[in-house]
């Protein structure tokens, strides 16, 4: 297979995390005989500084010439002034909008050498196997916004065809995952809520009857999330709401470093990074944890290059890594010994089937 590739970098340690992720990729290529085409843009903060747009027309251009997208981190304190007209989250949200893509899909995997790592009890973890799957384009973050001097106001705004796509999404993947749906909302005290239930309700009981499925509210959502982690199979739920519980949910698996996500849209072609952002702090340290990087290509060998055993042989090779003892800095127990971001990219290619 040939097939191209827009890399992103961004800011931070993105580039850090991207590089030892793209290794990977070209190692998997050169093993299962692919050729994988790398095209680097600008997005983000570097994006500003060089081109005044944190998504310059070039970069989309290519991202809608390329087969997949492999994205870093943006952001940083450099560009953190909310005053700002233009700010490097902006690159996010014009890219979603710009290739379409509406739902993003963030597995909750917890490897059992590293259920010690998470602050929770080892017994709420064990069995915590999930899928956060967040609508991406509606919502209060794509809403009208208006700013007076003694008030502000963001508005969320919903329609039919926005929930039924996503809500299919999520469908779709209960199906080969443990027939269990959960929706949440808020639906209590917000209209967008109600019309996302009652829209959720009616396309379930039509389309998908072989699933379970069940409402809650997003407060409730986040004590569970905490309190019985494992009686989640699917979540599916709005912007804003899939937004903080993702990054909740991040911490069952004891490091942002470990989490990948792929934001989809209709086509094959979709976004992939990890959940985590730049983190300045270790920006250049060479510290950072790339593996939730390195378990985006993964996905996106699976979801857009249709390349599953690729996809596995990745996975197991960073399962085998940490079973193996291979932690970063975010890993590794007080006062133990870790590794820098290099050696554990090393650690996955030499584990590679």
């Amino acid at each position: 297979m040939q097939a191209k590739i827009c890399v992103l970098p961004g800011d931070g340690i993105g580039p850090e995390v991207v590089a030892e992720a793209t290794r990977v990729l070209l190692e998997v290529g050169k093993r299962f005989g692919h050729e994988f085409d790398l095209r680097e843009a600008l997005m983000g903060g570097i994006a500003i500084d060089k081109t005044g747009s944190a998504l310059p027309d070039e970069t989309l251009a290519m991202a809608k010439q390329c087969d997949a997208v492999l994205l870093g981190a943006v952001g940083g304190p450099k560009w953190d002034d909310p005053k700002a007209k233009v700010r490097p989250e902006q690159g996010l949200l014009g890219i979603r909008k710009g290739l379409g893509l509406f739902a993003n899909i963030r597995p909750v995997t917890l490897y059992p050498s590293l259920i010690d790592a998470s602050p929770l009890k080892r017994e709420l973890l064990e069995g915590v196997d999930m899928v956060v799957i967040r609508e991406l384009t509606g919502g209060i973050y794509f809403g009208e916004k208006v700013r007076h001097a003694d008030r502000a106001v963001d508005t969320c705004v919903y329609t039919v065809e926005e929930i039924r796509r996503i809500t299919r999404v999520a469908c779709e993947t209960a199906r080969g995952r443990r027939k269990k749906l959960t929706s949440v909302d808020k639906a209590n005290v917000l209209e967008t809520s109600r019309l996302w239930r009652a829209t959720v309700e009616e396309l379930v009981k039509s389309e998908y009857a072989d699933l379970e499925l069940e409402h809650i509210l997003v407060d409730a959502a986040a004590m569970h999330l905490i309190q019985r982690p494992a009686r989640f199979d699917v979540i599916v739920t709005e912007n804003m709401f899939g937004d903080i519980l993702s990054d909740e949910a991040s911490v069952l698996a004891g490091s942002m470093g470990m989490l990948p996500s792929a934001s989809l849209g209709e086509g094959r072609r979709g976004l992939y990074e990890p959940i985590h952002g730049s983190a300045p702090d270790i920006a250049g340290k060479g510290i950072a944890n790339p593996f939730a990087t390195i378990l985006s290509v993964a996905m996106l060998l699976r979801h857009s290059l249709s390349l599953p055993a690729e996809a596995q042989a990745i996975e197991r090779a960073v399962g085998k890594a940490v079973h193996d003892g291979v932690r970063t800095a975010d890993l590794a127990a007080k006062g133990a010994a870790s590794v820098g971001t290099r050696a554990a990219g090393d650690a996955v290619i030499q584990r590679l089937g």
